[in-house]
């Protein structure tokens, strides 16, 4: 089994339920175990005029393969109501495998590690809740040295209980 950290967020129908619900899907996939959850995070949106956005991390051990991981968590998304309408447009949830394992993968339809995670504040510092400060990632750079190129700003840490 491989250590697999998926990215989450939602802005769109209450999405700290949406989030929730994630959760509790991921932890019946098949062959999968969930191993922990970050905290969840507001963030403004990418683009302007859109909601903000509610994210987190989950972490997994997984058998499944990466591209049937994907279809999981495609149908995960479209299950809770995921309509693709329009690129970073506003969404009930998605869904996206940040790392796997140690593996580097460059699928016509999955790229890992997320191309754009170490951009990302509202990826980064979730992550760095259940990710060792010295996990080395691809382009020979820690976490703990992505996490202070990537200011904590314009995030929030809220309450989910």
């Amino acid at each position: 089994m491989e250590r697999i950290y998926i990215g989450m967020g939602s802005n769109l129908a209450a999405p700290v339920q949406q989030l929730r619900s994630a959760v509790q899907a991921l932890a019946l996939l098949p062959g999968t175990t969930l191993v922990g959850v970050s905290a969840f995070y507001q963030s403004d949106s990418l683009l302007p005029g859109q909601p903000r956005y509610t994210n987190a991390v989950a972490a997994l051990e997984s058998s499944l393969a990466p591209l049937a991981l994907l279809d999981a968590l495609q149908a995960i998304e479209n299950g809770q109501g995921r309509e693709r309408l329009e690129r970073w447009g506003p969404r009930t949830l998605d869904l996206d495998i940040l790392l796997f394992g140690d593996r580097l993968i460059d699928e016509p339809r999955l790229k890992v590690p997320h191309y754009q995670m170490h951009l990302r504040a509202f990826v980064l510092y979730p992550l760095a809740e259940l990710a060792p400060a010295e996990l080395q990632l691809p382009g020979g750079r820690t976490l703990e040295e992505l996490l202070t190129a990537c200011p904590f700003v314009g995030l929030e840490r809220i309450p989910t209980a």
